[in-house]
């Protein structure tokens, strides 16, 4: 099966989605099911995972909605406040939804040590003993607290979005691979090949542009651990669906057909247990 691994819905509104920039303008408007489907079929994928975009468990109803009208939204990465004390009632709420597959806050927002309080650690442990994944949202600044969050919860299934987010329109790649190659050496941690045509130079990228990072992470995690994902519509700001996702069919041409498989569809599978 062939999925990406990585994408958002929304109904726009200015307060909810306050983070969409007035450059970002392209995708001031509602993103539904009905729009993404006829892209997956052109590309020949089987199905996505819907992932937050809205710190709110408003957010996390609203995909679980989406995915039980729609069999191919296969799994929803969801929200919630893992610092909260009302945690467990939450995630007992949530027991019976067996298409919410983990959850992700929005980490690169907040301080690095936001994710190293007592209580964030704890809920950690909270996901881990219902067998959730955690998306790590992230930029390059936030890579050590997040290795060290990993030595506190070796036992928990994590996944970093977007290459963390490299500096791909500076060019810089040295510091970020230094920084990721220890969390590629645990072998709970994924990554995902989503994101990258938005931390390039939106006008005017190539995909040479792209490949030091992606071959990086090539070698740092391996196509077992390695996901396609096409952060759509944000994705939009910088190229089309159909791009995004060549960039990433091309560079896994490389490979084996199993590896390839692995990445375009076969390691979320196997990391969301869908």
């Amino acid at each position: 099966m062939r999925i990406d691994s990585h994408q958002h819905f929304w109904n726009y509104d200015p307060k909810r989605q306050e983070w969409i920039s007035e450059e970002m303008s392209r995708i001031r408007k509602n993103f539904t099911p009905g729009d993404l489907y006829p892209l997956l079929q052109d590309a020949k994928l089987d199905g996505c995972v819907a992932v937050q975009a809205d710190e709110s468990l408003r957010e996390t109803d609203f995909l679980l909605d989406l995915s039980a009208q729609h069999e191919w939204i296969l799994g929803v990465v969801g929200w919630a406040d893992l610092g909260k004390d009302d945690l467990d009632q939450v995630l007992d709420h949530y027991a019976s939804q067996e298409k919410l597959v983990g959850f992700r806050e929005v980490l690169q927002a907040k301080d690095p040590r936001y994710m190293l309080r007592e209580e964030f650690v704890r809920g950690m442990h909270k996901l881990k003993e219902r067998d959730f994944s955690y998306d790590l949202l992230l930029f390059p600044q936030h890579l050590d607290a997040a290795l060290e969050l990993v030595k506190k919860c070796p036992e928990q299934r994590m996944v970093i979005d977007h290459l963390a987010k490299p500096l791909i329109k500076d060019g810089e790649w040295k510091e970020w691979k230094k920084k990721m190659s220890p969390l590629a050496e645990r072998e709970l941690i994924y990554c995902k090949l989503s994101g990258i045509v938005t931390e390039a130079d939106w006008k005017k990228w190539k995909t040479e542009d792209l490949l030091p990072y992606l071959e990086i992470v090539l070698e740092l995690f391996g196509p077992e651990r390695l996901m396609y994902g096409s952060d759509w519509p944000v994705c939009l700001l910088a190229g089309e669906y159909e791009q995004v996702y060549r960039v990433v069919d091309d560079f896994t041409s490389q490979l084996s057909p199993s590896e390839k498989d692995r990445i375009m569809g076969e390691t979320a599978i196997e990391f969301y247990k869908i």
